[in-house]
């Protein structure tokens, strides 16, 4: 058993046995700790759990390599997995906070008075977290299985075991406090290994300000070998690919469910703006990292593996080349590999990296410890949206309104367990890569919640005919979109699948305003009460007059 077996069995374990303890110490024992934490948790522990659960396994293993692969195009989704949150924080995050319910389903079935838009929502809901929740399966399939030498079915069904325990013990309330501490580590290990890269290259600490010069290097490299340049845009995707998968990207993260429900388990509307402000600081602290680790890492590939002799290759690429996501063919048989013979898979470029830049044993292991935070500190916050549409739209609204609150903990408890299950089944073998099956999630959520929330928030004419309308024509535009670019061939202006969204989103709006339009207006409480939504909670609107509360809580 080698060292780096065993280093990277320990550091694992150890980072396990702390979220675990977390969530058996915070354990759920009310409904609201369960759905929303008792609505009590700090702006800046709020803000690093968002950053947890949006920094999936997609963000943490499979953004670097796609920057480095696709170069200049790879940036669209650094830019729409930012501005996203800009878009929520501004738009939409206050003005549910102060609506005050446990789930994006619930807001939209109580404001636009309509059972049926909250069971659409509910679906919706269960539809989005399930996809994404498979790609985090499948990242965490990928990290076990390299670490332990094992086949990724037996990683994936590790994982899933692992997050059906602690988020059904925890609920909210657990998986808050268990996703600052993977925020903690994933961090952690994401920055030391691209400071130290940046000190090996350029003598310089601060990757954020060194890799400018790397770049240069490239450049020459790039015009040397005759390859598309890497800060070229545009050469891997038209113009309107790159703008239409920012767009989904971005609407996608104003609508993700179980995003939204983070800024509900804090007390005010002023602390759900801190804590996507914060947020927004402890993303970019990854997010600002990605484009350098890509940069460090295709220069590395560039001038220490490509040109070598076959037989003198890095000791790394052996591992990788076994795991069949590293290809290294000798196509002219010059006994020489050629950039253009080496294939490196997006999802192996940040786990590779510490070994690449031979950063020893530790480091590799806080990489894997690093990426499993990832993957589980995501996949436990869908695990909660899917159990809140399950336990409470569905069965507790809809079915069951006087049920205990024992039994709703336990019917909620039960819908994690199963819902892991099935999504880890489905990951054994996914439908495709980790950042392209996050971004078909991204496209629904764009498509089918962010027009109803939009709307919702800042139209109040929007009514209950009008966002079932607008959920139902959203929803089949962005999935036959998806299946006809995918495996149709079938594109307009050169969007393929991970661009959705944007049409998705355009026949939402449209179809709930013509529907709206044309059907009777929503009631004058309901139009008081989306006015009122906009004002800081210090202030409330009634009949058409500002009211300033004397006692806020």
């Amino acid at each position: 058993m080698d060292t780096q077996f065993i280093v990277s069995f320990a550091l694992i374990v150890a980072t396990f046995g702390l979220y675990i303890g977390i969530a058996i110490y915070n354990k759920a024992k009310a409904t609201s700790d369960f759905y929303v934490a008792g609505r009590g948790v700090p702006p800046v522990f709020n803000g690093m759990a968002i950053g947890a659960d949006w920094m999936s396994a997609a963000s943490f293993i499979g953004m670097a390599g796609t920057v480095m692969v696709l170069g200049y195009d790879g940036l669209a989704y650094i830019m729409g997995w930012t501005g996203g949150y800009l878009l929520l924080t501004f738009l939409l995050a206050p003005q549910l906070r102060k609506y005050g319910r446990y789930t994006v389903p619930e807001f939209i079935g109580d404001r636009y008075r309509s059972n049926t838009a909250r069971l659409i929502a509910a679906v919706a809901t269960i539809i989005i977290s399930f996809t994404y929740s498979v790609g985090q399966l499948s990242g965490s399939g990928v990290v076990i299985g390299r670490l332990f030498e094992v086949n990724t079915v037996i990683g994936t069904l590790i994982g899933v075991a692992l997050i059906a325990f602690y988020s059904a013990m925890g609920g909210m309330k657990g998986i808050t406090w268990t996703q600052v501490a993977q925020y903690l580590v994933l961090i952690t290990a994401y920055l030391i290994p691209v400071i130290f890269m940046s000190l090996q290259l350029t003598q310089n600490p601060l990757p954020w300000l060194s890799y400018g010069d790397v770049i240069s290097e490239m450049r020459v490299l790039d015009q040397e070998l005759g390859i598309s340049e890497y800060i070229v845009p545009f050469t891997e995707g038209t113009k309107w690919q790159f703008i239409a998968l920012m767009f989904t990207l971005m609407a996608g993260t104003a609508g993700l469910p179980h995003v939204i429900v983070r800024f509900y388990t804090v007390a005010t509307m002023k602390a759900a703006r801190w804590s996507g402000a914060w947020a927004l600081l402890f993303i970019g602290l990854l997010y600002l990292s990605a484009p350098a680790y890509a940069a460090f890492s295709r220069f590395i590939l560039m001038t220490e593996v490509a040109g070598s002799s076959l037989n003198n290759l890095p000791a790394w690429t052996q591992p990788w080349v076994d795991t069949g996501r590293l290809s290294l063919a000798d196509n002219n048989s010059d006994g020489v590999l050629q950039w253009s013979e080496l294939v490196i898979s997006n999802d192996i470029v940040v786990m590779a990296t510490p070994e690449i830049a031979n950063l020893g044993v530790f480091v590799i292991g806080l990489m894997a410890a690093g990426a499993m935070a990832a993957a589980l500190s995501t996949a436990g916050g869908l695990m909660i949206a899917i159990s809140a549409a399950l336990s409470h739209d569905i069965y507790f609204r809809s079915m069951n309104p006087n049920a205990s609150e024992r039994k709703r903990l336990s019917v909620g408890r039960w819908s994690i367990v199963l819902a892991t299950v099935a999504a880890g089944l489905i990951a054994l073998n996914p439908p495709g890569a980790i950042t392209q099956i996050v971004a078909w999630a991204f496209a629904l959520a764009s498509g089918s919640f962010f027009p109803a929330l939009l709307l919702g928030v800042w139209w109040k004419r929007a009514n209950g005919p009008g966002v079932i309308a607008g959920m139902l024509v959203g929803l089949s535009v962005t999935l036959g979109y998806i299946f006809a670019a995918k495996y149709g061939g079938f594109t307009i202006l050169g969007i393929i699948d991970t661009g959705a969204g944007v049409f998705g989103a355009t026949a939402a709006i449209l179809a709930n305003v013509i529907v709206s339009l044309l059907t009777a207006p929503p009631s004058k409480q309901t139009q008081d009460e989306v006015t009122d939504l906009r004002y800081p909670e210090q202030i409330e609107y009634k009949n058409g007059e500002y009211w300033l509360k004397e006692d806020v809580k």
